[in-house]
């Protein structure tokens, strides 16, 4: 094995967290290197999740608009038909071209990467498996090897009938049906880009809700939404066994006291993720994830049980975001440097990008009733909404809720077109500690659909 390097930072995966941090940490003076397993930089988010899910979904929803939504513009296009082969094509030349970016800002910064499997050797050491095998000295470590899809008892990947959302952004044709397990984001995400495209999906929940952790309201619209373009629902269901046989999957499910058989092309199976912590070696160092969760408990700068070693993005305690891994990325990189930094949880978004898209950001009305708040909230439908009746899109809706007695906003919750770009201005009304108040002052451009939340604060000023 090659002599060991020195670092100040050796960074451990190449994912929006990973790099970020790795960019942020050579800014700041820090000899940095990132190790990354595989070939291509971007982590998951880039490579087969937020990206590549993204290109697919605004290229379904071209196809969608054409076919159904054009006549009413006056557009008339003739038979619309769709190659998937090429749509696949454009999705991962999008994606190329980000990783090489992210190849390309590393390389400015004059941050090392280093291909191969990293291991923890020690507080102060890590060990790549690569050609040829390099042992790095660092002052610091950050561990940012994110996440991987999970299972389901009894339900194992066979990457062709029964797929995790890698392999359903790679399908080579539209399956005629297509069932997923898991009501959340990602399956009604992937579930969209395929029901646009012809498939008839199935949704299959063992909640009562899709997408759990939204504001009721707001996930209670996009139910009814979601059924009105086509998608089946089987809520309260538990699925018990599958079996891909004869070329279509079987699966046995129970809702309350009644079993049935449910038979798909294809079985989506989108249940969460779980963090990726069984290569890290982290058992050589005394660090310990927790054991019901998985997640590598940190303090609030980010370092684990050793001082030196910091778990970030989806290692760490929180909602697995790209961009919650980015900003504990740049906190951690920051803390090590001697400087200031923090991650406010509180001003974290979350976005669905179905169409209406959702997009939330600090508390539901649920959590604030749970935490006796006293509260008042202020809804705007897109029906009023000058910029939204030209675009010909006026479903959903922005409710904000806000302190009764100090007027802060505490929450806001977006069901609408554009709600993945409006849900900024929230952020930042939360991050700057803003009221109801300051939102209905602010001037908005006319017509805009972001008006919408400037209606909304005003009807929530009581």
């Amino acid at each position: 094995m090659a002599a060991a390097s020195a670092y100040d930072l050796v960074v451990i995966g190449g994912g929006p967290g990973g790099y970020t941090a790795a960019a942020r940490a050579a800014q700041l003076g820090l000899k940095t290197a990132c190790v990354e397993k595989q070939p291509r930089l971007g982590g998951v988010c880039l490579n087969v999740g937020c990206i590549p899910s993204k290109a697919l979904l605004d290229s379904s929803e071209y196809f969608h608009l054409a076919k159904t939504q054009f006549v009413g513009h006056g557009i008339r296009t003739g038979e619309v038909a769709i190659d998937i082969a090429e749509m696949m094509a454009r999705k991962d030349r999008v994606v190329q071209e980000l990783t090489d970016n992210v190849a390309k800002l590393l390389q400015a910064h004059k941050v090392e990467i280093i291909h191969g499997t990293a291991r923890l050797a020690g507080r102060d050491r890590v060990e790549v498996s690569g050609d040829p095998p390099r042992t790095l000295d660092a002052k610091n470590i950050i561990l940012a090897a994110g996440s991987e899809p999970a299972s389901v008892p009894g339900l194992p990947f066979d990457g062709k009938m029964i797929v995790s959302s890698t392999e359903a952004l790679q399908f080579d044709s539209v399956p005629p049906s297509l069932g997923i397990i898991g009501g959340g984001y990602i399956g009604i995400e992937l579930g969209s880009v395929w029901l646009r495209l012809g498939a008839q999906v199935t949704v299959i929940e063992m909640l009562p809700d899709i997408v759990a952790t939204m504001d009721g309201q707001v996930g209670r619209r996009l139910l009814r939404v979601l059924k009105k373009q086509g998608f089946i629902f089987r809520l309260e269901t538990r699925v018990t066994s599958a079996k891909a046989e004869g070329g279509k999957v079987n699966v046995q499910v129970e809702a309350g006291d009644k079993a049935e058989t449910l038979e798909f092309d294809r079985l989506l199976v989108c249940v969460g993720r779980r963090p990726l912590t069984r290569e890290l070696g982290l058992e050589s160092v005394g660090i310990a994830p927790d054991p019901g969760t998985g997640f590598i408990p940190v303090d609030a700068a980010l370092r684990t049980s050793v001082p030196t070693i910091y778990a970030i993005g989806d290692l760490a305690p929180g909602p697995m975001l790209a961009h919650k891994a980015s900003a504990e990325g740049i906190a951690a990189a920051q803390t090590i440097a001697g400087k200031f930094g923090e991650v406010n949880y509180d001003a974290i978004p979350a976005i669905v990008y179905t169409a209406p898209e959702v997009a939330s950001v600090g508390l539901t009305e649920e959590q604030v009733k749970e935490r006796g708040i006293p509260y008042v909230t202020g809804a705007y439908p897109f029906t009023g909404n000058g910029r939204a009746k030209c675009f010909g899109d006026t479903e959903g809706f922005v409710k904000l809720i806000g302190h009764q007695k100090t007027d802060r906003l505490l929450g806001a919750h977006i069901i609408g077109a554009r709600a993945a770009e409006m849900i900024a201005e929230a952020v930042l009304a939360i991050e700057f500690g803003a009221g109801l108040e300051d939102l209905a002052g602010t001037v908005h451009g006319h017509p805009t659909f972001a008006e919408a939340l400037m209606e909304a604060a005003m009807a929530g000023r009581k």
